[in-house]
């Protein structure tokens, strides 16, 4: 019987890899790779990249730690501390709004601090919290040492916001409970809102 050898197999030959940009940052340089993973074009760059992902992954393992932080502190809070924060983001918006107006009540410019004073204390009127017509830029002054001053408040407001909606302020109203959401969701409407207000500023002032 005659044996006939199967014929021999070509020898297999790898394509050329492309050349390719280092991926070290501080490098950039193009370099053709010897193996297909290969990222960086020499062992100093491929240590320098090692590093650079280890920082970036205890980056973000860090943000994540914080973010969880957060979230628990978050969940802890009671409803007075949510209504305090939205409060001041309230606050913050009210003295941005009138920041080119004098006091509500002694109609003066000076150089001390102001606050947003509320016509109707959250005391007296909660409903009235965060409606934007009962809260004024106010100094120090009238609003912690003069009880809010609430005679010149008045007269300067009626001209600021008209009789009907001074009669809306000074009407019944019934009492409103705000939970942990409301408070949430007026605190990021008013971030917006200030986010808004100093953008349409700016703009403003760039034309």
């Amino acid at each position: 019987m005659k044996i006939i050898n199967p014929p021999k197999a070509a020898a297999f030959k790898p394509k050329p890899l492309k050349p390719r940009k280092c991926k070290n940052k501080a490098c950039g340089d193009m370099f053709i790779p010897l193996r297909p993973m290969q990222a960086a074009c020499c062992t100093d760059c491929a240590i320098s990249l090692a590093r650079y992902k280890a920082l970036a992954k205890e980056a973000k393992a860090a943000k994540q730690g914080r973010a969880e932080d957060r979230a628990r502190k978050e969940a802890m809070k009671s409803r007075s501390e949510w209504l305090r924060e939205a409060q001041a983001a309230f606050n913050t918006f009210i003295r941005e709004r009138d920041i080119s107006e004098p006091c509500i009540s002694c109609g003066r410019f000076h150089k001390g601090s102001y606050d947003a004073g509320h016509y109707r204390s959250v005391g007296s009127m909660p409903t009235l919290r965060f409606n934007e017509d009962n809260v004024h830029k106010q100094c120090v002054p009238c609003n912690q040492h003069k009880g809010g001053n609430v005679v010149e408040y008045r007269l300067r407001l009626l001209g600021k916001i008209g009789a009907d909606r001074l009669s809306f302020l000074e009407g019944h109203h019934e009492p409103v409970k705000l939970t942990i959401d409301d408070a949430k969701t007026i605190k990021r409407i008013y971030q917006l809102k200030l986010k808004d207000l100093l953008a349409a500023r700016a703009e403003k002032e760039a034309a």
